[in-house]
């Protein structure tokens, strides 16, 4: 009977542990690769390390979209992840996915955290909150476009390296020198087409995407990217391609390693692209505002953002959006923002973050990070230049770069291809409100 007493206590004194020691596991679905892959895989390791209670597991589940559409996919089979990365332009989709989602303010006020969304980049939250100011989804990953430029190659072109050009104008001649100095293939490109061409060029310029503040104050709004700018932008694109003075570089990212291998001396992309700059290339580099039009008032207004902000997936038990929350205040602490962005060339999220780098003297030696700072900043956002949120934004930006390569390749004139890129775009907005309106 002793034995069976004794039995039964270090059962129970096993079970006790076991149930002391047991975690909380969250499942954090993103889409970075590479050096910003290892940016969330330390974070996670660094939260698992602090505290006992809760174990957050990262998981890469390939490209932006290809993320968000497994994290949708997930949550109508009943098993989502926690925490899903979702690109700036997927906004609209996850909004209207009612039930899908649980929003950040809540979430953050049952868990008793705190959370004051005026002490976040208002540049960056305007992006991901409702007319009122609450906060849908995290900002993680926030970032803009600036033009990335390769110093050596300018001076062997014969160009002010500590001047590089300002204005599209300045950019054209600029790139047509590199390309007969030495950039026989590209003399300038851009990774995103459409976020480059489309939506950065018109919010740089104050010009409308689309109606109702390009979608921020209504789902039914009405494209209109097809006014003289853009279509004098895309055809002045058109003419430099034949021969190779602007050299299309695809949809996406993928064409980035142009810039660092030194084949495209110019080079618009994202802010984000810092650690892979300053990874790879072996040239003397730096990161400048997007030229503008000089002839267009006003211009340049102020940028808007990209990257990608963490959505927290409905349908979970208590402790794991406690557990969500605590993961959110960790991810806010000052220390560790500036920190983030000063590795990782994505920008601060808070203003202390911001306040606490540029008090240091960081940017002094490093003023490539803070351009998109500055782009972003430098002027009160109009409805034209507070950011985007369309519906099928995917599919959208798939459809407008296909018009926009037809007259790349010389098969449509440009404003021919832009009233398609609109009209057809105009079909899938309402398609869109359909679904949501049901």
């Amino acid at each position: 009977m002793r034995r069976l007493a004794r039995t039964a206590l270090c059962l129970a004194a096993s079970v006790a542990a076991s149930a002391a020691t047991a975690q909380t596991e969250i499942q954090w679905w993103h889409a970075m690769t590479g050096g910003n892959n290892d940016v969330v895989v330390r974070l996670a390791n660094e939260f698992n390390a602090s505290q006992t209670e809760f174990k957050v597991v990262p998981s890469y589940k390939g490209s932006y979209p290809d993320t968000m559409n497994a994290g949708i996919a997930a949550f109508r089979a009943g098993n989502a992840p926690h925490i899903l990365q979702v690109f700036e332009v997927g906004t609209a989709t996850m909004m209207s996915a009612r039930g899908a989602v649980k929003p950040v303010y809540q979430l953050m006020a049952e868990a008793k955290e705190p959370f004051d969304p005026k002490s976040y980049l208002p540049a960056i939250t305007g992006y991901y909150s409702t007319a009122k100011g609450e906060m849908l989804s995290f900002p993680f990953n926030s970032s803009s476009m600036v033009m990335w430029i390769n110093k050596d190659a300018l001076r062997k072109a014969g160009l002010d390296a500590d001047q590089p050009p300002k204005t599209w104008p300045e950019v054209f001649e600029a790139a047509k020198k590199l390309k007969a100095s030495s950039n026989p293939t590209c003399g300038f490109s851009n990774a995103w087409a459409t976020w480059a061409n489309i939506e950065q060029l018109s919010a740089w310029h104050n010009l409308p995407l689309s109606s109702k503040a390009n979608g921020l104050d209504g789902f039914d709004t009405v494209l209109q990217f097809n006014g003289p700018v853009q279509v004098k932008h895309l055809q002045t694109l058109v003419e430099l391609q034949k021969d190779k003075t602007y050299d299309y570089s695809g949809r996406t990212n993928a064409g980035e390693g142009r810039f660092t291998s030194g084949e495209c001396p110019i080079f618009l992309t994202s802010s984000g692209f810092y650690g892979n700059v300053k990874g790879n290339a072996k040239f003397d580099w730096a990161a400048v505002p997007m030229p503008y039009y000089p002839d267009v008032a006003g211009a340049p207004q102020n940028s808007i953002i990209g990257g990608a902000s963490l959505w927290v997936m409905g349908g979970k038990s208590a402790a794991e959006y406690t557990a969500i929350a605590k993961f959110f205040s960790f991810l806010s602490d000052t220390d560790r923002q500036a920190r983030l962005h000063q590795d990782s060339g994505y920008l601060p999220i808070t203003r202390a973050a911001y306040d606490k780098t540029k008090a240091s003297g960081f940017y002094d030696k490093n003023p490539s990070l803070q351009t998109a700072l500055i782009e972003l900043t430098s002027k009160e956002p109009t409805e034209n230049s507070r950011g985007l949120r369309l519906g099928n934004m995917v599919q959208l930006r798939d459809v407008w770069a296909e018009e926009m390569e037809s007259a790349l390749a010389g098969q449509k004139p440009a404003k021919e291809a832009l009233d398609a890129a609109v009209t057809r775009g105009n079909q899938m907005l309402r398609q869109f409100e359909r679904t949501v309106t049901r």
